[in-house]
């Protein structure tokens, strides 16, 4: 359930205490211009928030709360300079200069911090997707947002008088030293760190950066120090997002776009990057974004010349052939699916389970069960978690049940459902593989407990409705039929047939000609139906 509107017609408190009283588990995007934050939700609880293209602050304010020191957090950026998928956390962490618990800490004042600036936007738009996680590698916590709204309305209150003494973060002022050392007043700690580094020439923006505080507390220090007369303005920074440098410009545009892809804005993400190519033609990161995006939105003959943009450079890497492949396969052209998921493995990718599953999947198209099964099976060990996702083990039981070994088939979907208890699709395979072996009762169990899990899922009404058909129980087998063809009218021919034989067994002669017409209707060449249709409609 996507959830939209305008912050003006709804504050953003107002929209934090609705997601939580509602549980809610997904990602709540704020846009203002330029300017784009997340605040992700697990069950009514914020997991996680950032802002893009603001500093990443958490070795700042692990230096500020003494932590660490400077030296350890130039050790750990430099670090990172190696390990670039890893974030700056980890690696103190797996450096033992800090504790995990240090991290959780720390990283949960982070994620407070970025929720109290955001509720400073009076204007913009905020939509909510269901169900959008963070990134693997981003440190989870737990915080009630109820907790954060005191604080929140308090600083929205002293940001609004802020705002009127500093309205924009370009502004550059000037600072009267004599009449701030004439006068003896006690600067607070936030005042001692800033004073030291006002000179006419940074602006707000910068003192932010080098100070490594938050806005909020930058703005109230020079608001102080406005009002008792010790600043004054002397104009603006000339850098502006119009004369940024190009890289500048290039990555806020980039990670904008990569922000609105995760949220599911896939418009506003091809605005972004088309912005980056703009700026840089041959940037491969934004084409390579065009393509997920194309491919997200079904456009697989853009996305496919996206990923031969990429792909035609010397240092493509294999990720790039891997979503070529998944393009082309999308269009039917297998064959060339096939060589760029070669080239992938060449590539490096042979170590990579999604380019290994795709092969599989591909095999599977062809109908080549054994050499399916293989690349699957040499998928699994390589999955970074230990147990590999609902689709694996879909396209491996498949695998196994077309290349004749049922029982392995069985024993991959009783362990898939066991491990991904939410996967109805693998509950209706688990069913449709026990009816093949003649164990009945355990197929009806699969397919309710499948329904439990997605009640809208047509294909397990009909499976269930099969079962009962067999079994000779018409009435549960009629219900389950016609909830299937509920969800999707055009199901399939065979449950129109079978829904006409129960009609005309209960002697509703009108309701079993009508369906009969419908599974015709989709099966037209069905010579045998036709027969028994006109003669059904002769005794009229």
């Amino acid at each position: 359930m996507a959830i939209r509107g305008s912050l003006k017609e709804a504050s953003l408190p107002d929209v934090l205490q609705l997601l939580s009283m509602g549980k809610k588990t997904g990602c709540l995007s704020v846009t203002h211009r330029s300017n784009f934050g997340s605040i992700y939700f697990d069950k009514g609880k914020i997991s996680y928030a950032s802002i893009v293209n603001r500093r990443d602050r958490l070795g700042d304010i692990l230096m500020k709360s003494g932590v660490i020191t400077q030296e350890q957090l130039e050790e750990g950026i430099a670090a990172q300079a190696h390990e670039r998928d890893k974030r700056l956390g980890e690696i103190l962490v797996d450096r033992r200069i800090i504790t995990r618990d240090d991290l959780h800490r720390q990283i949960r004042l982070q994620i407070e911090e970025a929720v109290y600036f955001l509720f400073t936007w009076t204007q913009g738009t905020f939509n909510f997707e269901a169900d959008i996680r963070p990134e693997e590698q981003d440190f989870l916590v737990s915080i009630n947002p109820e907790s954060l709204l005191l604080e929140g309305a308090r600083r929205v209150d002293e940001w609004s008088l802020i705002e009127k003494k500093i309205p924009s973060f370009d502004i550059v002022f000037e600072l009267d030293r004599r009449r701030l050392t004439d006068s003896g007043v006690a600067l607070t700690a936030e005042q001692e760190v800033v004073v030291p580094l006002i000179d006419g020439r940074r602006d707000v923006a910068t003192l932010v950066d080098e100070t490594g505080m938050v806005e909020f507390e930058v703005g109230k220090a020079l608001y102080g120090l406005v009002t008792a007369g010790f600043l004054h303005r002397v104009g603006k920074s000339t850098k502006t997002a119009e004369t940024a440098a190009p890289d500048a410009r290039v990555e806020e545009h980039r990670n904008l776009g990569a922000a609105f892809y995760k949220a599911g804005m896939l418009d506003e993400s091809v605005r972004e990057f088309r912005r980056v190519l703009d700026l840089r033609s041959t940037d491969a990161a934004a084409r390579f974004y065009l393509g997920l995006v194309h491919m997200r939105q079904g456009k697989f003959a853009e996305a496919v010349a996206d990923f031969q943009a990429v792909t035609s450079s010397r240092g493509a890497k294999p990720a790039a052939f891997h979503n070529l492949a998944l393009a082309l396969e999308q269009m039917g052209r297998l064959d060339e699916a096939r060589v760029a998921l070669q080239e992938a493995v060449k590539r490096g990718g042979a170590q990579d389970p999604r380019v290994l599953m795709a092969l599989g999947v591909l095999h599977l198209r062809a109908g080549d069960a054994a050499a399916a099964d293989a690349a699957l099976m040499e998928a699994r060990p390589l999955f970074t978690t230990k147990v590999p996702g609902a689709v694996w083990f879909h396209y491996a039981a498949l695998a196994a049940a077309l290349g004749g070994h049922l029982d392995k088939a069985i024993s991959l979907l009783g362990e898939g459902t066991q491990t991904h208890p939410h996967a109805a699709t693998l509950f209706n395979n688990l069913a449709v593989a026990l009816e093949s072996k003649g164990r009945a009762d355990e197929a009806k169990t699969a397919a309710e407990n499948g329904l439990h899990e997605d009640a809208g899922l047509p294909q397990l009404h009909k499976n269930l409705g099969d079962l009962f058909y067999k079994a000779g129980q018409l009435d549960d087998a009629l219900e389950s039929y016609q909830r299937a063809v509920k969800f999707s009218e055009r199901l399939g021919p065979d449950v129109w047939r079978r829904l006409g034989n129960i009609r005309m067994k209960r002697d509703e002669k009108d309701e079993a000609i009508r369906c009969w017409e419908m599974a015709l209707s989709i099966d037209p060449a069905d010579t045998r139906l036709q027969a028994n249709l006109e003669t059904v409609r002769g005794q009229s």
